[in-house]
Order: C-alpha cells, then structure tokens, then sequence
C-alpha cells in the first residue's frame, strides 16, 4: 500500500443557531477586526443576520455573488474588499458566495470564514473557479480555503426541497470522484463513502420534512464529509462536463451534477470498480449510477440535460470542451465517449452499463 494524505488546516463548527453566535468567536479567535460579509442576492436577510451579529468588526455587506463568478465579479468584490479595509471575508450562502470569497481570497490574501447554507461542500476544497469569456477555469490554492466553516442547520430550513436535493447530490458527486482520484489515500475513501452515506439517508427525509433539523444536520455532515474528500482528491470527468456546462452554457450549478453523475459513472464504472463498489455499499446497492437516477427522480429532481435548457446543437461543442484538455480519470477520455455521455444525459434516459 502506497499513499500521500494531508490534512487542511480547516477548523469546522456544526450546531443549531450556530451562524450568529460562532461567527463572531470565530472571528475573535483568528484576531480578524473589520469582516467583509457577502453573499448573493438571495441569501441577503441571512448575511445581515451575520453581519449584526459581527458587530463593530463588520466591514459591510457585499451581495453581489453570482453564479459560476464571473470575473467581473470577482474584480469588484476585491475592489470593494480593498476600499472597506477589510482584514478578512465572511462567505454567506451556497457556492456562489463562497466561490466569491474564494476569489477574494486568491487575489487579496484575506482569511474566509464560510456559512454555507446548501450542501454542496465546496467550503471544504481549496479549489477555485472563475467565469471569463464563456469558459470556466478552476484551479487549486491553499490560501482559498477557509480557515473556519460554520454549519448551521437552522440557516438551511428554508431551502426548497428542490434546491436541497440538488445541493446534496452536487456533493455525492464529489465524493464518487474522489473515490477514485489518482491521489486517493485511505482516508480519503473512507470519508467520501461515509459522506455519501449520510448525504444519502438525509435527502429523503428533508424532502419529507424541510423542517426536520436532525435530517438537515446530517446533510450538512454529509456535506462536510464530501467536500473534504474533493478538496484532498483530483477531480475527473464528471466535474470537467459540469464546468463546461457551467461556465460556457449558464447551467445551474447543483442541477447540472445531479443530472450528469450517474452517466459519468456508468462511463467510469468498468475502469473504477473498487470506487464503485463504495459507491454501492453506501447507497446500498450493487448498480450506483442506477442508484442515484432513481433518488433524484423520486426526490423530484430534473434528470435530463435537456430539462435544464441545453439545446441539441450544443452537445458537440460540449464535448470539444470537455475533451480538449487532458486531466485525470479512470477511463480514457475520448471525444466519442465524452459525446455519448452528453447524449445519454441531454436525454435523461436510464443509465447504461457502457457508453
């Protein structure tokens, strides 16, 4: 046995009521004075919420984050950052807020500290990602990741069940991934199996009670879990597909992995068997990408491509982009592969054993 594990340096809070009474302590405790709050539009009441209870050491409020952050974006966030004094950030919200102060973080040097209100764990990566010219680029940097999460279940009640199940699957997706990353380690698989365990014993239960805080805690553990195995692992074509889809076609985010994993999957399944073989005893069952259609389509999650506005003629150019660069994944990446996975969720059919 051959493996390299390193442990981030993240300190994480989970508890009910957490957002307004951690945040500040946490802020105190990496001597942090003057905190630019930010969020998206939806997220606003929350961050201010947050923001009175930093007190004096708020900075302000920034809700501009958007989608997949677009580097014009990100730009006036660092200019705002720089004009307020800012000696640190609060990320309020999903991906976008959080992918937002990432993009602070890389340009300014500035401590996170992260709320994240969906389950999407990408609080727990230091990848980060920019919109520019129709084409997402991510990369990684230790100086994006957040020095403290916050998880507040409370924060999370008011998620539409919709959204929380997309959410939660956009963080099974990372962990199917890290299972079988080039750089995976012990650890590593058995956080992401644990992770898309809970992750998967949560949703049902949100989807039947969006007021059930036990249920919404265990998905942000979930959620914990999966983003920790993505952060320490190197991801494939699952997540390559959904930056091109992302960045180039204006996909929703959380949408856009909950269609597209179990065809990635099934493309990978006889080229990862070990991975799924993980996969399945944590969604009990012996067919994981099978496994996965099913609970998005009895949660009521869109599970085609199409569903999401991508038009027919775009699943060529989707496929140049996805395969124009070379990355890790356990399969060979072929143009002629990469199309029939795009085929096969444009048209949201039951994944296939091969493509």
């Amino acid at each position: 046995m051959e493996f390299v594990h390193e442990s981030p340096p993240t300190r994480v809070v989970l508890r009910p009521g957490s957002s307004v009474t951690a945040v500040p302590d946490e802020a105190e405790r990496l001597g942090l004075r003057r905190l630019l709050v930010i969020c998206g539009a939806r997220g606003a009441d929350t961050a201010r919420a947050v923001a009175a209870a930093l007190g004096a050491t708020s900075a302000g409020l920034h809700a501009e984050a958007r989608m997949h952050v677009p580097v014009e974006v990100a730009d006036r966030a660092v200019q705002v950052a720089r004009a307020a004094g800012a000696d640190g950030c609060v990320a309020v919200g999903g991906g976008s807020a959080i992918g937002l102060g990432k993009a602070i973080a890389l340009r300014t040097g500035l401590p996170l500290i992260a709320v994240p209100t969906t389950y999407a764990g990408s609080e727990m990566t230091p990848v980060w990602g920019l919109t520019e010219h129709g084409a997402k680029r991510t990369g990684r940097d230790p100086s994006v990741l957040p020095r403290s999460v916050v998880y507040d279940p409370e924060l999370t009640l008011t998620l539409p069940v919709a959204l929380s199940v997309t959410s939660g699957i956009n963080a099974v997706a990372h962990a199917a991934e890290a299972l079988y990353a080039p750089d995976a380690s012990p650890l590593l698989a058995l956080t992401a199996e644990e992770g898309v365990r809970a992750m998967a014993g949560a949703l049902p239960d949100v989807a039947a009670d969006p007021a059930d805080l036990d249920a919404r805690g265990r998905a942000l553990y979930g959620a914990w879990l999966c983003g920790t195995a993505l952060g320490a692992g190197t991801m494939g074509l699952h997540h390559k597909l959904c930056h091109v889809l992302g960045g180039t076609f204006g996909l929703p985010h959380a949408e856009t992995h909950t269609v597209v994993l179990p065809y990635a999957l099934a493309y990978n399944a006889s080229a990862a068997p070990a991975a799924l073989t993980a996969l399945g005893r944590a969604l009990s069952t012996d067919d994981a990408p099978n496994a996965l259609w099913e609970l998005s389509g009895r949660l009521g999650a869109p599970r085609s491509l199409a569903e999401l506005g991508l038009e027919e003629s775009d699943l060529d150019v989707a496929a140049d982009a996805a395969t124009g660069q070379a990355y890790p994944n356990p399969r060979e990446v072929t143009a002629e592969g990469v199309r029939a996975v795009l085929r096969a969720a444009y048209e949201g059919g039951r994944p296939r054993a091969t493509y």
